[in-house]
């Protein structure tokens, strides 16, 4: 018998990709508690891999780029995050999410030049009890 085993409602139907890009959600957010002004105008997007032009001696794991252009050509602010090197340097299926946010972080440090602990200076993104 063919088709699918899961029904498209279930948790585990979600593909590799799928559950990244929540990760990368549940990170932007926990840091626009804190920071949605500066983060408005930030589009985050998900790459598989870096392009061969930034990968010089080392592979990102993100990367910001700056706005450019004006008028039509104009374009945002943007921060990558990339799914493969995140996943390989995962030890465990757990780590990925805290190796998310903290790419994300020195990210939105470097766009907003300050240390990355001051972006989030408890090292666990937004909680309620702050």
């Amino acid at each position: 018998m063919r088709g699918t085993l899961l029904p498209p409602d279930v948790p585990a139907y979600a593909t590799r990709g799928e559950r990244f890009d929540d990760l990368v959600l549940d990170a932007v957010e926990h840091l626009d508690h804190r920071w949605s002004a500066e983060l408005a105008d930030v589009e985050f997007a998900v790459e598989d891999v870096p392009p061969v032009s930034l990968t010089d001696d080392s592979i990102p794991l993100a990367s910001y780029q700056p706005a450019s252009g004006r008028g039509r050509s104009a374009t945002p602010q943007r921060i990558v995050v990339y799914r493969r090197p995140l996943e390989a340097r995962a030890v465990m299926p757990e780590d990925l999410a805290e190796l998310v946010l903290d790419a994300i972080i020195h990210q939105v440090a470097e766009m907003m030049d300050v240390d990355p602990a001051v972006i989030d200076p408890e090292g666990h993104g937004w909680s309620d009890e702050e």
